[in-house]
């Protein structure tokens, strides 16, 4: 059975400490995808994001999706941890770490995890640009 973790939180997120909590001997490879908050985006200047979510919905959303990733690959552990609230340019907003027996595998599913994740969970995030002004951006909606 897998070891699967979701987590939202309002802390820094500790991705060697992610990595670590899916290393296993029974897996070859771990991956572990970042997302970071940029600075610019499509052409607009930012300076800061706040994240947004219905936790209970959100929860089982990621829920949902890692075991859905364990059904379709080997996975041997998985862990999605998405950050609430106010972050700057660099602070890390989200990570997946997926290790599998295989890279191909893990790499897979953890493209898979975080495109889902921002696909379907319900975690809104607004954008706050250099000139002011405010943007929410919804689940679902075309990124960068």
């Amino acid at each position: 059975m897998p070891q699967i973790a979701v987590t939202l939180t309002d802390d820094a997120i500790d991705f060697a400490a992610l990595t670590e909590s899916v290393r296993s001997p029974l897996a070859g490879a771990v991956v572990l995808f970042l997302g970071t908050v940029r600075e610019m985006t499509d052409g607009r200047r930012t300076v800061a994001l706040d994240y947004e979510a219905y936790p209970d919905m959100a929860r089982d959303r990621m829920q949902a999706l890692a075991d859905d990733a364990c059904v379709r690959w080997p996975v041997v552990a998985a862990a999605i941890v998405h950050r609430l609230g106010r972050m700057e340019l660099g602070d890390i907003s989200v990570a997946v770490a997926v290790s599998c027996p295989h890279r191909k595998d893990a790499f897979e599913a953890g493209r898979f995890l975080i495109d889902q994740l921002k696909a379907e969970v319900p975690i809104w995030k607004q954008e706050n640009w250099a000139d002011g002004s405010k943007e929410w951006v919804h689940p679902g909606a075309p990124t960068a």
